[in-house]
């Protein structure tokens, strides 16, 4: 299982990093690459052409501004897209929210908060998990890690 993320600058590698985290923890390879949807636009149409043969089964598309590189991806390839806007200098990213959100029919890009690299990993990892029973058995237990942070908090809270 690979997931592919394509970053549309090196500015958005700290937004990679909260999601390669997450692979890390659950145990997914991973590819990162910077390829920008208005720069390098035919490197673009290339990589999507080629991700599932090269054995991609999710992108993940992190850009900030304008924020097409989900979408012109996703136009691509039938493989699932996860879009992650990044919060740019400009209108705190509500411009890359909407580029990456606002697909027409037929063209569809799962979006994850601005920023949201962790959202962006563990939607990955239950997309994954429908075909790696696995990652199925990691994520109930990451869940329940949630669970148990919630309530030490409400203690620590409580306890005062």
């Amino acid at each position: 299982m690979k997931v592919s993320i394509v970053m549309g600058s090196i500015s958005d590698k700290e937004i990679a990093k909260k999601t390669t985290d997450i692979f890390d923890k659950f145990g997914i390879d991973y590819e990162l690459k910077v390829i920008s949807a208005h720069r390098t636009p035919y490197i673009a149409v290339d990589f999507a052409e080629k991700a599932e043969e090269n054995g991609t089964e999710i992108i993940i598309a992190i850009a900030g501004k304008a924020a097409h590189l989900a979408g012109v991806l996703a136009g691509i390839t039938t493989l699932p897209v996860i879009g992650i806007p990044a919060k740019s200098s400009t209108m705190d990213g509500l411009d890359s929210l909407l580029s990456v959100v606002q697909m027409p029919k037929g063209v569809p890009v799962a979006t994850v908060a601005i920023d949201g690299g962790e959202n962006a990993g563990i939607l990955s990892v239950q997309i994954l998990s429908l075909k790696y029973p696995e990652l199925k058995k990691k994520l109930k237990s990451y869940k329940l890690e949630l669970a148990e942070d919630v309530k030490r908090m409400n203690e620590e809270l409580n306890s005062k």
